[in-house]
């Protein structure tokens, strides 16, 4: 069936200009030629390289985000195209804000008693002795507003936390270490009202970084994830609360982690997640029979403004 009819003419929002730009430009080029085999007038848009008030000129009906990490995900295109009046994919603004900003994330999530690993906000004049001794070895430090695991470090020994912090501070003036969490990754997607079924990410490396998300093939992927059916139940409606709290909807993915006793944290929600071959999105979907095309047509289906 040709769907494309009644979306109008859509623009791809793809590229940018955060530290995600490549992986953004490969999500969107996939979702491009996905949108475009629906038979939907798709058209690809790089906010960096043109003016936002195009898509008005232009007239756009309809706005994919493709993009990922700032300027992206974080509430400011969702203000820009707000303000535009033309809908679009995924979050709004105060979710995309919100779930971008993990010390904020977390802080939220504590009050409404979703669990979530400790942590500590380190400054340049932090303890970093008590922030060690506090959260315990080994630890994650990481931005606190930035994806793809840009900028995070493993730390071993609280030697080690001036340079990791060093390290994060280039990308986001806020930093968190945060405990870790020696358990099984896993990730839930979520595509309107229906949770999708989680997946178990392994990794040979020490964590799953930016090279085995995006470059790696001995990253292994887990569908069933291999916990017990009643428990999968339980994280899907945990993960669908989370993304609640925060105000999300549309689409998106909840990582977490499960300690050894099976216990789960959550770490963060993305709004704009990959899309492209690697991704875990569109996994999750294939496990229940939807196609990658079908996924982003239901995406951009979820549409909004206001």
């Amino acid at each position: 069936m040709n769907v494309g009819t009644h979306f109008g003419k859509v623009a791809v929002l793809l590229g940018g200009k955060s530290a995600e730009r490549e992986v953004s430009l490969k999500s969107g080029g996939m979702v491009l030629a996905a949108l475009r085999k629906k038979g939907i007038d798709a058209h690809p848009f790089d906010p960096k390289e043109r003016d936002v008030q195009d898509l008005v000129k232009e007239r756009f009906a309809r706005v994919f985000i493709a993009l990922h990490g700032r300027f992206g995900e974080d509430g400011t295109v969702q203000g820009v195209l707000e303000w535009l009046g033309i809908p679009y994919t995924g979050s709004g603004v105060l979710a995309s804000a919100l779930a971008m900003d993990k010390v904020r994330t977390k802080r939220l999530w504590a009050a409404e008693g979703v669990p979530t690993a400790p942590y500590e906000v380190l400054g340049k004049e932090s303890d970093r002795k008590g922030v060690a001794k506090r959260l315990g070895m080994p630890l994650f430090v990481k931005p606190a507003s930035e994806g793809s695991s840009v900028g995070m470090s493993k730390v071993r020994a609280a030697g080690a936390l001036d340079e990791a912090y060093a390290l994060a501070v280039n990308y986001d003036p806020v930093v968190i270490a945060e405990k870790l969490i020696d358990g099984p990754e896993l990730t839930v997607a979520i595509v309107g009202e229906r949770v999708l079924p989680i997946i178990r990410i392994e990794t040979p490396r020490e964590f799953y970084d930016y090279e085995a998300k995006y470059i790696a093939n001995d990253t292994r992927y887990l569908i069933p994830c291999g916990v017990s059916e009643k428990k999968e139940k339980e994280l899907q409606a945990l993960c669908l609360k989370a993304f609640r709290a925060l105000g999300c909807r549309g689409w998106g993915r909840v990582d977490l982690m499960l300690d050894k006793r099976g216990r789960p944290f959550l770490l963060e929600v993305n709004t704009s997640p990959g899309m492209t071959d690697h991704s875990l999105v569109p996994m999750a979907a294939r496990a229940v029979g939807v196609s990658y095309e079908d996924l982003c047509v239901k995406i951009l289906e979820l549409a909004h403004v206001g």
